[in-house]
């Protein structure tokens, strides 16, 4: 449960201490203003990528390099329609290449994902407080959450 953004952070700034989340692909699902960007803004903050995090959402991605090494990918697949964006794109190479990757909106495009290594599940509640599921589907999701 998040009362607030502060607890959004701090789930963030939680996982980004573990060393795995830098190979992880991690999916966000809700609603539109459930918090998915506002998660990953402060998950890439907390692995120390400064200046501006913003919603792909006309661009499908922003990459990032991150500060001690590695990239992370933020997708955004709200406006996806066309598998064949997928692949002019190179996000299959994306998706084979080593480093962070998470997308918003994944259902519109996943039958070209791979398993996410961690679902994040917001749900507005009635107080306006986020209902938060993590669910691990792969091993590396499970050590993400222990």
């Amino acid at each position: 449960m998040w009362s607030g953004e502060d607890d959004c952070a701090a789930t963030a700034a939680r996982l980004a201490a573990h060393p795995d989340v830098r190979q992880a692909y991690i999916e966000l699902h809700g609603t539109l203003g459930a918090g998915k960007t506002t998660f990953v803004r402060h998950l890439l903050q907390a692995l120390g990528v400064t200046g501006r995090v913003k919603s792909p959402s006309y661009a499908v991605v922003e990459p990032y390099e991150l500060p001690e090494g590695g990239s992370a990918w933020h997708f955004d697949f709200y406006r996806f329609d066309d598998p064949q964006e997928w692949e002019d794109a190179g996000f299959r190479d994306v998706f084979a290449a080593p480093g962070l990757k998470i997308a918003e909106w994944p259902e519109k495009a996943q039958d070209l994902l791979p398993v996410p290594d961690l679902k994040v599940d917001i749900v507005i509640g009635e107080d306006e407080r986020r209902h938060v599921v993590l669910t691990a589907g792969t091993s590396r999701g499970r050590e993400l959450l222990s």
